[in-house]
């Protein structure tokens, strides 16, 4: 194959399948890895795709920060689904916490325990939706305020979470990356989030299929550290298999 036949074939397997593997590619085309390669980049820099790790895709792996009144349109239906799931966690523990996104969010909403629990949560919109919820007492976290996402950030955030202890913490994420790991768009509100994994017993991912296969700027955890993760049906069959064999509970709703 010359070169425009190979281009011609790596973006007919992109529209088919999504993404490209290098080694494939090598067996399909009979070429060596370097030259799919020096491919892949040059029809990335044609802006006709995205190299990923060993190969390409057709979709951006990196998540764009979004204001977070924009991303409560996205997806909508889904995270209220994912949200309902998410309920069922909580059991008799008597503390959650509840990070910043619109998915965590509606965990807030939908909100209504029979019993008394404590909300720890750096998100404005968290506190003020639960702040005269029966049953429910919120523990504001405080701090510099991000406009994008609507909560607070930084040290003073950070410290207040030195002598708190809590069952299970609800985590919003830009990014899921079974090489990457977790992340989020925001380097500040990252290192926050490693502090609320310290804090508490039991990590839960809330996050719709489009945050898979995606990286943000700032790496919260490796996958390692999450226990379960809360998506809809579209993710793929191959993706959930590989978090399952990482002990990691998927909850697909």
């Amino acid at each position: 194959m010359n070169i425009n036949e190979r281009h011609q074939h790596i973006l007919e397997k992109l529209k088919k399948d999504g993404k490209v593997n290098i080694f494939a590619l090598q067996e399909e085309m009979g070429v060596s890895g370097v030259t799919i390669r020096k491919d892949l980049k040059l029809l990335e820099d044609k802006h006709l795709m995205f190299r990923i790790r060993g190969g390409g895709s057709i979709n951006n792996p990196y998540a764009v920060d979004r204001p977070i009144d924009e991303k409560e349109l996205i997806n909508s239906d889904e995270k209220k689904r994912i949200a309902k799931a998410a309920l069922k966690l909580i059991a008799d523990t008597d503390s959650i916490m509840i990070g910043s996104g619109t998915t965590v969010f509606e965990v807030a909403r939908a909100l209504f325990p029979p019993k008394h629990l404590t909300v720890i949560t750096p998100a404005l919109k968290v506190g003020v939706e639960l702040s005269n919820r029966s049953n429910v007492e919120v523990l504001q976290l405080g701090g510099l305020i991000r406009p994008n996402s609507s909560s607070v950030m930084g040290d003073y955030a950070m410290n207040m979470l030195n002598d708190i202890s809590c069952g299970v913490f609800f985590l919003g994420v830009d990014g899921i990356d079974l090489d990457f790991g977790i992340s989020i768009s925001n380097l500040t509100e990252a290192a926050l989030n490693q502090k609320m994994i310290d804090t508490a017993q039991t990590v839960v991912v809330l996050a719709d299929s489009t945050k898979f296969d995606r990286r943000g700027l700032g790496r919260i955890c490796s996958l390692e550290q999450v226990h379960f993760i809360i998506t809809d049906r579209n993710v793929s069959a191959n993706t959930v298999k590989a978090i399952k064999e990482r002990d990691i509970q998927m909850i697909l709703v």
